[in-house]
């Protein structure tokens, strides 16, 4: 008898565990005392089926399992094959985001928190590029237990999402219209945006022109740009969006709206430079709030969903699998700045 099989005959007169926990655990005592390493194959469903005799299905749950922890890669004809000697951790999640902005750090740090040691988590990112979130998506197919993914908001990535059965993944950030059996924590982004903006008003005309700094083909979501020639032209703004930062760009007089932070310092360091006064010569307002911006310059005022609440929510769904469907509120956030 090979010292495997007898992990797993060792497990057989505990009462309180299932025939495919025995298998799970066998395996795991066998990789924990190195009689199976990175590399091996582990023998195949056939095999085991005629060696222990247990029913096939049984074999496929638990070499299933064996997979969504990370422990077993199955290459197509070839078998299953240990990849990780991590044998502590419950499940591996995949999480795919766009970019490590400060508030995706933010969303990590609690999802990492919330689900605890158990769980194995691998971070991508896809930068909205359509082909790199492909290569991603491709390389880490049936390699995971869980997914969470910022989708690229594009139709040719709803085939590649399906091929994720729906009590496995669960998409945050941006929403894309999936089968309704599919989950999502996500947020909105053109009503919410203008809506806030309406709010803003007041402020906004004490200022001479508003501008929007959008860059297009990034990131960024389209829907804010719309909702912002919206505002201006149902509010008789004199609004402008810029590209891209150049030195000198800063006037008296105008407020600007940053969606990305790399333009926010760059016109804070700039205003600092020409010694103007942020709420009274320039307004600033900023998307995605964090601590710097709370307190930065007497706080710079933001327009906002809570990350830390789709974290928590996102980590729920990969604990239960219990199907959600929610779009995290976004808020108004009024400091100094305008």
């Amino acid at each position: 008898m090979s010292p495997l099989l007898k992990k797993i005959y060792e497990l057989q007169d505990i009462h309180t565990i299932s025939k495919h926990e025995q298998i799970v655990q066998g395996i795991i005592a066998a990789i924990d005392a190195d009689i199976l390493k990175v590399g091996d194959k582990l023998p195949s469903i056939n095999e085991m089926v005629a060696e222990v005799g247990y029913a096939r299905k049984t074999f496929v749950k638990a070499y299933t399992e064996l997979k969504e922890r990370g422990l077993v890669e199955s290459k197509n004809l070839k078998g299953y094959y240990i990849i990780s000697k991590e044998t502590k951790v419950t499940l591996k999640v995949a999480l795919i985001l766009f970019a490590f902005h400060s508030f995706q750090e933010d969303f990590y740090n609690t999802l990492r928190k919330e689900l605890g040691k158990k769980y194995h988590i691998d971070i991508f990112f896809h930068h909205n590029n359509l082909a790199l979130f492909k290569t991603i998506m491709d390389n880490i197919s049936r390699k995971y237990g869980m997914y969470v993914i910022a989708p690229v908001q594009e139709d040719e990535v709803i085939p590649l999402l399906k091929t994720i059965p729906s009590d496995r993944l669960i998409l945050i950030d941006r929403y894309l219209k999936m089968p309704k059996e599919y989950s999502y924590v996500t947020q909105e982004f053109e009503d919410i945006t203008y809506n806030k903006l309406v709010e803003l008003a007041p402020q906004i005309k004490k200022y001479k022109k508003f501008v929007l700094f959008f860059k297009p083909d990034t990131d960024l979501p389209l829907e804010i740009l719309n909702a912002f020639n919206r505002f201006i032209k149902d509010h008789n703004v004199d609004g402008k969006v810029i590209e891209s930062y150049e030195p000198d760009v800063v006037k008296k007089g105008t407020v600007y709206f940053s969606i990305s932070d790399s333009y926010l310092w760059k016109v804070l360091k700039e205003a600092r430079k020409m010694e103007y006064r942020i709420g009274s010569d320039i307004g600033i307002i900023a998307h995605d709030d964090n601590i710097i911006k709370e307190i930065a310059f007497g706080g710079i005022t933001t327009i906002s969903t809570d990350f830390k609440t789709m974290a928590q929510k996102a980590a729920k769904f990969v604990k239960n699998r219990k199907h959600i469907q929610e779009t995290i509120p976004t808020y108004l956030r009024r400091r100094n700045s305008l």
